[in-house]
């Protein structure tokens, strides 16, 4: 109830054993099994990036190796869709990959420019401004523009970019979206774009960021290994 069916047997495990609660996780999977209790259901993820164009990319520096020592090392940053009854909210965020934390995010009801560049903008400001840091994304035309190029150039920053319809090399960006829309997006359904903006500030700012477990870095909360970082 805590976490809105969001957490399956092995975050609940994990939980329990943060309360000291003894147990394990088959005893775990097994009580939660005879209750009926399971996570929200996954659904398949639809990529919908519009690498179509002829502007300049950035070579692929990343090369899938999403592994860190410290925080403002490596940046990955994507752009979904939501759904409203008075049409789309699009929202762009940028991730630390040492953290798991979303640190720069923007949702507008246009997908242009400005929505990547201010997501990105939001990370610098928050972490003042780090030198030499990996910025990957795909290869969107958002990202391609002299907007978005010039804010990597001036802030000296390393560019990369996913090859050209090859969504694994964005995997984290990818997983977080594919966690928004499990645990929140499909069920919910928002009458008007500020109705799902207020919505995913909350989940990102006060749950997701702040409360909730990833196994990627050892079941630990982002804001747990941003303080020990």
């Amino acid at each position: 109830m805590q976490h809105r069916q969001r957490y399956g047997s092995p975050r609940i495990t994990r939980a329990l054993q943060a309360q000291s609660v003894p147990c394990s996780h088959t005893r775990v999977e097994r009580r939660m099994k005879k209750m009926g209790l399971k996570a929200v259901a996954k659904r398949k993820f639809k990529v919908t990036t519009d690498s179509a164009h002829s502007n300049p990319v950035f070579d692929n520096v990343l090369k899938r190796d999403f592994t860190t020592t410290a925080i403002n090392q490596k940046w990955v940053g994507d752009i979904t869709y939501v759904a409203t009854d008075e049409g789309w909210l699009y929202l762009a965020v940028i991730i630390d990959l040492h953290s798991r934390a979303v640190i720069g995010w923007s949702m507008s009801k246009r997908m242009k420019k400005d929505l990547v560049c201010d997501a990105l903008l939001m990370a610098l400001f928050k972490r003042k401004f780090p030198k030499d840091v990996v910025m990957h994304t795909d290869r969107g035309s958002q990202y391609c523009s002299k907007k978005y190029r010039a804010i990597i150039k001036n802030n000296k920053l390393s560019g990369s970019m996913s090859r050209k319809g090859n969504c694994w090399d964005n995997a984290i960006a990818e997983s977080f979206f594919h966690t928004l829309k499990t645990e929140l997006i499909h069920v919910s359904r928002y009458t008007t774009p500020a109705d799902a903006r207020q919505s995913i500030f909350q989940y990102i700012e006060g749950y997701y960021n702040q409360k909730r477990m990833h196994s990627a870095i050892d079941y630990r909360t982002p804001i747990e290994v941003e303080c020990a970082a």
